[in-house]
């Protein structure tokens, strides 16, 4: 896709769905602020995230539900302000937590920075690399995906979230069609 295609899948989905628009917003916007994730954001991320995945979304609502929110803020906090960003250790710091896979901390350092983070998602891994493999959620392929979508927003000077979401957008919309 060039760069003209991403700005437009990406606004499509902008306009195709503004709760997860306004609440990647609301919530980015409160995390950068605090600089730290509470055990509500956390239950917030999963919202968003398995918004459309009622069963996935209860299961991983259960397991949100047994960690504990001074550890939640410790660890977030300490990854936020990391000086030196090393991708696999903050994806695997937010994987400690109950209920937290790559999907959910890639999710959470979306909304946290979304110039370099993009949310780990089955429809961006198909339009980029075609079929998933069988355990495709792991941090090894997030970082995959990461670079990929990296490589592609340094080569039009966009953030990270804005061509992953002309990605999602694009496979959710041609599988539909």
């Amino acid at each position: 896709m060039g760069k003209e295609e991403i700005l437009n899948w990406s606004k499509k989905y902008d306009v195709d769905h503004p709760w997860w628009t306004r609440k990647e917003k609301e919530l980015g916007g409160k995390l950068r602020r605090s600089k730290e994730l509470t055990k509500d954001d956390l239950v917030q991320v999963v919202e968003w995230k398995f918004k459309e995945l009622l069963g996935r979304k209860k299961r991983i609502l259960g397991l949100i539900a047994k960690n504990d929110d001074t550890e939640i803020r410790r660890i977030s906090k300490h990854v936020f302000g990391l000086s030196s960003k090393i991708d696999s250790y903050m994806l695997n710091s937010f994987c400690n937590f109950h209920g937290v896979g790559p999907a959910v901390a890639s999710t959470i350092l979306t909304f946290y920075n979304p110039k370099q983070y993009g949310v780990f998602d089955i429809h961006i891994w198909r339009e980029l690399f075609g079929k998933e493999p069988k355990n495709l959620f792991t941090t090894k392929n997030y970082l995959k995906l990461l670079a990929k979508l990296r490589k592609i927003a340094n080569e039009y000077g966009l953030d990270v979230r804005i061509v992953e979401k002309a990605f999602f957008k694009k496979n959710i919309d041609e599988a539909n069609s």
